[in-house]
This record gives C-alpha cells, structure tokens and sequence, in this order.
C-alpha cells in the first residue's frame, strides 16, 4: 500500500478560522486572514471542535494517490460519499498478471497461502486467455476482490473526519484501518490543530458505537484513568 497525499487547501486552519470569523464580522476574508495570527487560529479550530460547529471545516480540502490497495477495499472506500474518487478503470486497463493483495491471516497459514496464490495464478491464466476472445470490459468479470487499484481521493476535513472516526476503529476491516492511519498520519503534518481529536470515538469522546460488537477497547481505556 503507499498513500500519499497531493495536495490540500493552502494554510488550512487559517481558511478554517476566517470562515468562522467571518459569520460576526463586517471585514471582508481577506483582511480576516491578514489578522490572525497561529495562536488565535489554534483556539479559533478548538472551540469549533468542541461545540461541534464543523460547517466551516468543509471549506478545506485533501487530496490523496491511494496505490497497490485492493479492491475489496475500494469498495467500502467508496460508501464515504461525501468526497470525490477517480479510479483506474478494469474496463479500458486490461489486468494482466495483476498483482493481489493477501490477508494476513492467509499469510499466516501455509496452507490458506499456497491455495490463495494457487487460485490467483489460475485467474490470472483465465484472465488472459478471456482477452483473447472477449473485451476487457468482459474479461474482467473474472478478477479477484483481491486485485490491486490505484485511486485519487478527495476528502473536505469534515467528511476526512468521519471517516477516521470509523475506520480507524479496531472493529474496522484491517485493510481499509490500514490505509486510515496513513492518511491520518499524513494531515496531521499538516493541520495537527485540525485532527488532533481524530479518530475512534472510545479514544475521542469516550463512547463506544459498536453495542455488542465492541472490541472492548472503551473499558480498558477506562481502567486506566
């Protein structure tokens, strides 16, 4: 998997504060930003955060390559709707010898590992030789969850937020919890003030969602205090 992120709105928490400020003043935005400094920015996301008045964080974007991921995950990836996707199309981008990912409980079983690639090593063959009579767009009817996809992905901080708050649950599937921490990682160099609050809620608020799916985490956490 590598995740990188491209690109993101110029000086994000600055945008995030003069939109906030902007609602009790006459001052246009740019003279708006011209006044605030990192500290009144800081406490300016804080207390936004904390009253949940998160409107304004939608103003600010993040744009991310998602590589060599499956797409198994990019199907769940996809039920975040409020954000924008590209991605490499198994219709115009023939698959062949595609490269697969494989679970780690796969991998830890000698006997699951040599039957998973024997399987992806089959569809390869299937694959290629569908191509020789069949479109690409037919073809690939016989292609694995497990294939690997390249996406473009772009979140507003809101939306990026919510999805953090899901995915980098333990309860989450490991793939797509994988991919979360790294773009988590990633604008938190960028706007730490912005996700400092980011993630599962038993570690953000101090609830869990998950009745009597919970991971447990929220009682072990509670221990500790």
């Amino acid at each position: 998997m590598r995740v990188e992120l491209i690109q993101h709105t110029p000086e994000p928490e600055k945008v995030v504060a003069a939109a906030a400020r902007l609602c009790y003043s006459s001052d246009p935005v740019p003279d708006l930003l011209e006044r605030l400094d990192d500290e009144v920015v800081a406490s300016f996301v804080r207390k936004l955060r904390e009253m949940g008045h998160l409107s304004t964080f939608e103003h600010v974007s993040f744009q991310f390559s998602i590589d060599g991921v499956s797409r198994a995950l990019s199907h769940q990836l996809v039920r975040h709707r409020i954000a924008s996707y590209s991605q490499r199309s198994q219709r115009y981008v023939e698959e062949k010898g595609f490269d697969f990912v494989v679970p780690p409980s796969v991998k830890r079983s000698p006997q699951a590992l040599e039957r998973f690639e024997m399987v992806m090593a089959r569809l390869q063959e299937d694959y290629q030789e569908l191509l020789n009579s069949v479109p690409a767009e037919d073809a690939r009817y016989v292609l694995p969850n497990a294939c690997t996809t390249s996406l473009m992905a772009t979140f507003n901080v809101r939306s990026l937020l919510n999805f953090f708050e899901h995915r980098t649950c333990i309860r989450a599937q490991w793939e797509i919890r994988s991919l979360a921490e790294k773009m988590l990682e990633l604008v938190r160099v960028v706007a730490p003030n912005l996700f400092s609050e980011a993630g599962p809620t038993c570690i953000t608020q101090g609830i869990c969602r998950q009745g009597k799916y919970s991971c447990g985490r929220l009682k072990t956490l509670e221990g500790k205090k």
